[in-house]
């Protein structure tokens, strides 16, 4: 085996072990490359069906083309798909578009208090009609309490701190220095009831080996990764409003794998497209605490 075959053999065992432990269990596909990876994951360890809901926060601002990409593989895969959104924020024009909120602000409130109240059933949720192709209100509102989550520690500061499986209070709030130890592959997973749990089996994956991975398994990923003609492509994606495309002529993953390693890219970090990130001055950590992905 070699270590893709580690890495994917690992990410197994902790999917299969989330789902064995966790009665009321949701997996968060933002779209990007990472929770694409994840869910392909998810589909080899049961067996080509994922018998987990899908959750997706939309904050109405996403690229269009990430919308689409969602939508295209729920269908083909069969997927259970569902996606919460803050409604109330939008109709008030709360938001950095509008002028109305810093970008931490807006994150907070469209992505962190979007996806605090979609897990936990306070707000409503939308179930994709796989015989319509439409969403609908969905009539469930049972908290999901274990989420499995698309983070790698490389990929921003706070996330280096998270566990495999890193219970929050049962307000989705995170307290970094109460996480379990985790020694030789032995997770805690008994957790006292009210613990919401999150589980991050591409806690040790780096942005190459997720790069490298598609390569090797010819997952579907939205086409906004890669060079489309102009010399642009995104290296992170997030709402469109807070995201740059980098310039990159780099047109598939083999491409993308020399930049990353001995290319432009080798020294840069992944989020320096993200504008919230610039902004942040440890907001990030802040809103993670709070519950953000």
């Amino acid at each position: 085996m070699d270590y893709l075959d580690n890495l994917e053999s690992q990410a197994i065992y902790i999917l299969r072990e989330a789902y064995s432990e966790f009665k009321n269990l949701s997996m968060l596909w933002s779209i990007g490359k990472d929770s694409t990876v994840m869910l392909w994951l998810a589909r080899k360890a049961f067996f080509g069906h994922v018998p987990i809901p899908l959750v997706h926060i939309d904050t109405n601002y996403k690229i269009p083309e990430m919308i689409e990409h969602r939508d295209k593989l729920a269908k083909e895969w069969g997927l259970d798909m569902i996606y919460g959104q803050n409604k109330e924020a939008l109709a008030n024009k709360e938001t950095f578009p509008d002028g109305n909120s810093t970008r931490i602000e807006c994150c907070q409130k469209l992505k962190t208090a979007g996806l605090k109240n979609t897990l936990n059933g306070n707000w409503p949720r939308y179930r994709m009609n796989h015989n319509t192709g439409k969403y609908e209100l969905d009539e469930n509102r049972e908290p999901y309490t274990g989420v499995i989550v698309g983070a790698r520690a490389d990929e921003e500061g706070t996330r280096s701190k998270e566990r495999y499986f890193s219970p929050r209070d049962n307000n989705n709030d995170w307290d970094i220095a109460d996480q379990p130890p985790e020694f030789w592959d032995q997770y805690k997973t008994d957790f006292a009831p009210g613990t919401h749990v999150r589980i991050h089996p591409l806690l040790d994956w780096t942005e190459v080996d997720i790069w490298k991975y598609i390569e090797r398994e010819n997952i579907p990923i939205v086409s906004l990764y890669f060079d489309q003609g102009d010399g642009t492509r995104y290296r992170s994606l997030g709402c469109q409003p807070c995201t740059n495309p980098v310039k990159s002529t780099a047109s598939n993953p083999k491409e993308i794998i020399e930049e990353l390693e001995t290319g432009k890219f080798s020294n840069i970090a992944e989020r320096a497209g993200r504008k919230q990130d610039e902004e942040d001055g440890g907001g990030l950590e802040e809103l993670r605490k709070e519950g953000y992905m």
